[in-house]
């Protein structure tokens, strides 16, 4: 008797045993084997194209002091960065101007058991470019707005990286626009950045939005020779009491004196010491500041100051 009762006990618990490898076989999904580390492998990583000039640097940087890493930059409108990361087990790093959604993290906490590291690693400015020749020299968020819902007729196209998908035209839906919609008539869209400077070269009535990385570095000589062609316009400030006009620049951008302003942001899908670790943990620390501090957009994770200096000596005759 105390036989057939301990088969059957011993045939229960082994059914048991059977339906929760069944089950934990189901719920596990099978994952891709990394096997780079923040000193040697290669990578694919999905960038805003809004932030190429300086993502560049930051690569170039990145390799030439780790020759054994290879990054590779795919550089396409925001919207397509986050489809990346969602959709492709081997895109593990993207760059874009947010974070994770409280949705985007439960998803990902329930599809790959581990929600993403994601901060703010720089600030960036929509710069308002307009033709060298444009008597146009100023704005204000108002003026802006009119001009993109078609209040103030169709002379002045406004011209965009693309109408949809991109970081631009979300941030002139969300911050110039407040949810309004464009007129379609006086909005051009064309490939990318390069192209919304190459048209406002072009045309003297043309308004372009682009990311300050393209055209705010006086010191990278293609952006140099470009403000031969164009000019980066002011724009009101909306919170300084005396309400002056203010150019994208470090020290405006980081006190949002400069009013068209937005994070840089990493989301890195990695749940180990990678590739994409080691570069992330590089541009958040001093280098990698240094180099977006260079690249004239606003560094977040060191400090910078503006400190007035009177100097006595006569420089030359």
């Amino acid at each position: 008797m105390r036989i057939k009762i301990l088969r059957k006990l011993i045939n229960t618990i082994g059914v048991i045993l059977t339906v929760i490898i069944i089950i934990t076989a189901c719920k596990q999904k099978k994952q891709p084997i990394f096997t780079d580390t923040p000193l040697n492998g290669t990578i694919d990583i999905s960038v805003d194209e809004s932030f190429k000039p300086v993502i560049d640097e930051q690569i170039k940087m990145y390799e030439g002091s780790f020759p054994g890493t290879k990054i590779n930059a795919h550089y396409k409108p925001e919207a397509e960065c986050l489809k990346d990361l969602i959709n492709d087990a081997a895109t593990r790093l993207v760059i874009v101007t947010r974070g994770l959604s409280a949705k985007e993290e439960r998803y990902f906490e329930d599809s790959i058991y581990y929600i993403p590291r994601w901060d703010k690693i720089a600030t960036d400015a929509v710069a308002v470019v307009v033709n060298i020749n444009s008597a146009d020299t100023v704005f204000t968020l108002e003026l802006l707005q009119e001009q993109l819902s078609g209040k103030l007729g169709k002379k002045q196209p406004i011209v965009f990286d693309g109408l949809s998908a991109t970081s631009t035209v979300r941030f002139a839906m969300d911050s110039i626009l407040k949810g309004k919609k464009f007129d379609t008539s006086v909005v051009k869209a064309v490939k990318n950045s390069s192209e919304v400077l190459n048209y406002v070269a072009s045309d003297v009535n043309a308004i372009g939005l682009v990311g300050i990385s393209w055209i705010g570095n006086p010191e990278d000589t293609a952006q140099v020779n470009m403000l031969k062609k164009v000019k980066i316009a002011y724009v009101k400030c909306t919170i300084c009491s005396d309400s002056p006009f203010v150019k994208p620049n470090q020290l405006s951008i980081l006190t949002k004196r400069y009013p068209l302003v937005r994070g840089l942001y990493y989301i890195l899908k990695e749940n180990y010491s990678g590739l994409g670790a080691g570069f992330v943990d590089f541009m958040q620390y001093e280098r990698g500041q240094l180099i977006f501090k260079r690249a004239y957009l606003g560094s977040s994770k060191i400090g910078f100051a503006i400190r007035s200096v009177k100097i006595n000596e006569k420089l030359g005759k």
